[in-house]
């Protein structure tokens, strides 16, 4: 296990007029579950679809049409509770949650509010090297999407896309444990992460498939204890919510204006008012877009057409036994197999496809830290430089491991490596036959290294008597050396004669 310290929440502090201010964050993460159809039709749930063709009769909301419960919708969200160390609830239910607008054909949205399918969990967030906050998750209930409204195509009209309605989600809650800005985000990170490597999400935020809604408030110092007693949401004053904000970066910026948008207000006499609100990037600013509802104002009953929701243990048990190897553990793990700093193993765990090209390379490389270094420092570097991601680089494990195995056996120096590196990733083939075929290899003769020495001393006393001198001068001399024979010649053979002919 990973060597974490847990901390108290340490909350960011805003000094306001009349003193210091906290927050305190809570928020509601929708991630669209990974499932080719929709929760309740066989509907395809492709992203990108002409308008409105990815919709069946029960997503149109026809009359007589009846929901039917996708089972591979509910084990994805089993997979990812237990992925959060989350309790399964045995018997959930669905709800209906009413409410009008165009792209709600229904008139209500079949959801989870007093039964649902996931109840508390836990997410760690790693904030710094060996230091970890624990975001407490209350409840995980699936529910249906809701279609798309459009209102920039035309200056008259509003057009609706119902390609999204009844796409299955899993609201994801957490409790108001987030202190900052910053620990928002790496939630959301950490969180999207686990969904990753569970295969149950793909994190896309860009397509709108992870979205979140947050929650902010501002106390002051000592508040936040007090609810932490009592339980009392009283202590942490009147939230305000920000919704579907799909950017880390993002998230951070709307989190900080609307702290001190609060905290004005309050410094001014006034009061929060409970809110929902958007966040304006351009202007990076929150808006009002209307008064924050409660579960009352939305009639919520339970859903007629659909019995309550009942699982067998061993069914979840099966899930369970099914898990991937999740993050924090493959973290743990690279570091006590291949001896990985916290970084490096942080850097190579942060994503799933990462995480099984760095092992892939490691396992035929025979060498972890040199395959970290090569595939973070080179690979990676050129990766990001071109905007390719690893599951389209042009350098497959197994090159890159030949690569490794070559500096490794004394064919190739480093620095012979880095271009045929680059030949690879460019015009591909094997690493060794390149090597072979280009005259690459190494000169790990002695006698011909130590001719070029001779040679190279015999040309410049006057560097000679400067080395004698200073013995770091005598890197000058490795440097015509290596040039004399373009770049082959064994750098550690070339340092050691060096080295003995200036008698150093």
């Amino acid at each position: 296990m990973l060597d974490l310290s847990f901390e108290p929440p340490a909350a960011k502090r805003i000094s306001g007029a009349t003193g210091d201010w906290e927050l305190v964050i809570g928020m509601e993460i929708h991630a669209q579950i990974s499932s080719q159809a929709k929760l309740f039709s066989g509907a395809s749930t492709t992203f990108g679809a002409e308008p409105n063709a990815n919709v069946s009769f029960i997503d149109a909301g026809m009359p007589g049409m009846l929901p039917v419960v996708n089972e591979y919708c509910i084990e994805q969200a089993v997979r990812t509770g237990l992925g959060l160390k989350a309790a399964i609830n045995l018997v959930s239910a669905f709800d209906r949650k009413n409410y009008f607008y165009p792209d709600l054909p229904q008139g209500y949205q079949i959801s989870q509010l007093y039964h649902p399918l996931v109840g508390e969990g836990e997410v760690i967030v790693e904030m710094g090297p060996g230091v970890a906050r624990l975001v407490r998750i209350e409840r995980i209930h699936v529910e249906q999407d809701a279609g798309k409204s459009i209102h920039d195509m035309d200056p008259n009209m509003s057009f609706v896309d119902l390609n999204r309605t009844g796409v299955a989600l899993m609201e994801i809650v957490s409790r108001p444990d987030i202190r900052g800005p910053e620990e928002a985000a790496a939630y959301v990170t950490k969180l999207r992460q686990i969904l990753r490597y569970l295969g149950t999400c793909d994190g896309n935020m860009q397509n709108g498939n992870l979205r979140a809604d947050v929650n902010v408030s501002v106390c002051r110092p000592g508040q936040y204890e007090k609810y932490q007693e009592t339980q009392d949401f009283a202590h942490l004053g009147t939230r305000c919510e920000i919704k579907n904000m799909n950017s880390m970066r993002f998230i951070q910026a709307a989190i900080e204006y609307e702290a001190r948008r609060q905290i004005a207000i309050l410094e001014d006499g006034g009061a929060v008012v409970q809110e929902t609100r958007l966040f304006d990037p351009d202007k990076g600013e929150t808006r009002s877009m209307r008064s924050k509802e409660e579960a009352h104002d939305y009639r919520y009953f339970p859903c007629p057409d659909l019995l309550p929701l009942e699982i067998e243990q061993a069914w979840v048990d099966d899930i369970a036994a099914s898990l991937p190897e999740l993050p924090d553990a493959k973290k743990a793990r690279f570091m006590g197999d291949f001896g990985l700093t916290d970084y490096d193993a942080s850097v190579l765990t942060a994503d799933v496809a990462n995480a099984a090209y760095f092992e892939a390379v490691a396992a035929e490389a025979g060498d972890g830290k040199q395959a970290a270094n090569w595939v973070i420092n080179e690979l990676f570097g050129r990766l990001k430089k071109d905007a390719r991601e690893i599951t389209d680089s042009p350098v497959s494990a197994s090159q890159l491991a030949g690569i490794i195995r070559l500096i490794a056996a004394g064919d190739i120096s480093g620095k012979i490596a880095k271009d045929l590196f680059e030949i690879v990733y460019t015009e591909g083939g094997d690493p060794a036959a390149i090597v072979e075929e280009r005259g690459m290899k190494q000169v790990t003769d002695t006698g011909a290294i130590e001719a070029a020495v001779i040679e190279a001393i015999a040309a410049n006393p006057a560097q000679v008597e400067k080395a004698k001198q200073n013995p770091k001068l005598a890197g000058w001399f490795v440097g015509q050396v290596m040039k004399a024979t373009g770049g082959k010649a064994n750098p550690k053979a070339v340092n050691e004669i060096v080295a003995a002919k200036l008698g150093l």
